[in-house]
C-alpha cells in the first residue's frame, strides 16, 4: 500500500542530513530485519511487536526512525496504521545507496521463526475474511454493489482480456470468482476455466450460476492460491477481480498468481484505488481500503511480472477502479 500518511517527509532535509538519517536507520540489526519483512507484507505496530518480541513503544520508535529516513511508508486502514517498505525512486537523493541497501538486505532470508509468525498473522486475517463470507454469502451482492457492482467494470475487464487472442487450448484461472459472473466470458474464450475460492459458500454460488448458464468447461477448486499451487493448477491467464482488498497479504497472492502462470501468461487485476471509506471494512469484509496503483505494479515487479496496459475510471459514488495487465515472460 502506498503512503498517504508519512511520519516525516525526509525529502525536506538537505542531502547531508538525509544521508545521516538513512545511515542511522540502517545501523541497527532489528531495523534491518523490519525492512526485510516489510518487503513481503504490510504490518501494523502490534503485529510487528508480536513478530519481534518487542514492546509496542519500542517498535514505534524503530518505525519512526525508519520513516524519518523514508525507508518505510505508512497508511491508515480503519483504526490501524500499517507500514510497508518504501520503494526507492530515481529522483530521490542517494538513490543508488537505497537500491544497494535494499538489495543487500534482501540477500538474507527471513528466519524460520519470523516466517512462522507472519504465517500466523496472515492466517488470522484469512480466518476473519472467510468468516465474513461464510456468514454473508447471501448478502454479498447487495453489500458489494454499495461500492462497485460487477456491471460497472465487467466490460472494461473483458476489453483488457481481449487484447490477447486466446484459443481453445488455453486455460484460465479466476481467483475469487464471487457469484461467478466473469466465469462466463472466460468460458467463451478458453478451453478450460478453473474457479478458485477459499469460501465454500461463495464457490457454491458460482457453481449454481454456471449451471444456470450451462457452462460446462469449468472446474471448481475450494482453497487459496497455495492450494492451487499444490494442485499444480497452471494457467495461461489468471484473473483477480475485486479480490485483493479482501486478502490478508495481497503481495503474496500476486506472487502465487505469477507462479500459477505459464510462460507468456497474462495476469489481469481489477481493484479499488485507495479510499477512506472505513465502513467498507464492516459492511463488505474489506481488509484493505483499496490500493495505490504503484502498490500493485511494484508487487507485480517483485513477482517477476512485466507491466502491460492499465486503465482507470471513476464511479458516481466517488470510488475509483483500476485495471492492470501483467505478463510473465520466459
Amino acid at each position: 500500500m502506498s503512503s498517504s500518511v508519512s511520519a516525516l517527509n525526509a525529502s525536506a532535509l538537505n542531502p547531508s542530513d538525509q544521508l545521516a538519517s538513512i545511515l542511522k536507520a540502517a545501523g541497527d540489526s532489528l531495523r534491518l530485519e523490519i525492512l526485510r519483512l516489510l518487503a513481503r507484507d504490510s504490518l501494523g505496530v502490534s503485529e510487528l511487536s508480536r513478530l519481534f518480541g518487542t514492546k509496542q513503544s519500542g517498535m514505534s520508535h524503530h518505525l519512526k526512525v525508519l520513516a524519518n529516513a523514508e525507508l518505510v511508508i505508512s497508511r491508515r486502514e480503519g483504526n490501524s496504521i500499517f507500514y510497508r517498505r518504501a520503494l526507492p525512486r530515481s529522483q530521490q537523493n542517494h538513490f543508488p545507496l537505497l537500491q544497494s541497501l535494499f538489495s543487500s538486505i534482501d540477500q538474507t532470508a527471513l528466519s524460520a521463526a519470523t516466517l512462522a509468525g507472519l504465517s500466523v498473522i496472515q492466517e488470522e486475517r484469512a480466518n476473519t475474511s472467510r468468516e465474513f463470507f461464510a456468514n454473508n454469502a447471501e448478502k454479498f451482492r447487495a453489500q458489494q454493489d454499495l461500492i462497485a457492482s460487477y456491471p460497472t467494470y465487467a466490460d472494461a475487464v473483458v476489453d483488457m482480456l481481449d487484447l490477447t487472442l486466446w484459443s481453445s487450448e488455453k486455460i484460465a484461472l479466476e481467483i475469487g470468482p464471487g457469484e461467478g459472473e466473469f466465469i462466463q466470458p472466460l468460458s467463451q474464450r478458453f478451453g478450460r476455466v478453473i474457479a478458485l475460492d477459499n469460501s465454500a459458500s461463495m464457490l457454491d454460488k458460482a457453481q449454481r450460476f454456471c449451471q444456470q448458464q450451462q457452462l460446462h468447461n469449468i472446474d471448481f477448486m475450494h482453497g487459496d492460491t497455495q492450494h492451487a499451487l499444490a494442485q499444480q493448477a497452471l494457467a495461461d491467464c489468471v484473473v483477480i477481480n475485486m479480490v485483493l482488498h479482501h486478502t490478508p497479504s495481497p503481495a503474496s497472492v500476486i506472487q502465487d498468481a505469477s507462479s500459477l502462470l505459464a510462460d507468456d501468461g497474462v495476469l489481469l487485476i481489477t481493484e479499488l484505488c485507495h479510499h477512506d471509506q472505513q465502513w467498507a471494512m464492516q459492511a463488505c469484509g474489506d481488509v484493505w481500503l483499496g490500493f495505490e496503483p504503484d502498490d500493485l505494479i511494484n508487487w507485480a515487479k517483485m513477482a517477476k511480472l512485466q507491466t502491460g496496459h492499465s486503465q482507470y475510471f471513476a464511479l458516481r459514488n466517488g470510488f475509483q477502479i483500476q485495471i492492470h495487465q501483467f505478463f510473465k515472460t520466459k
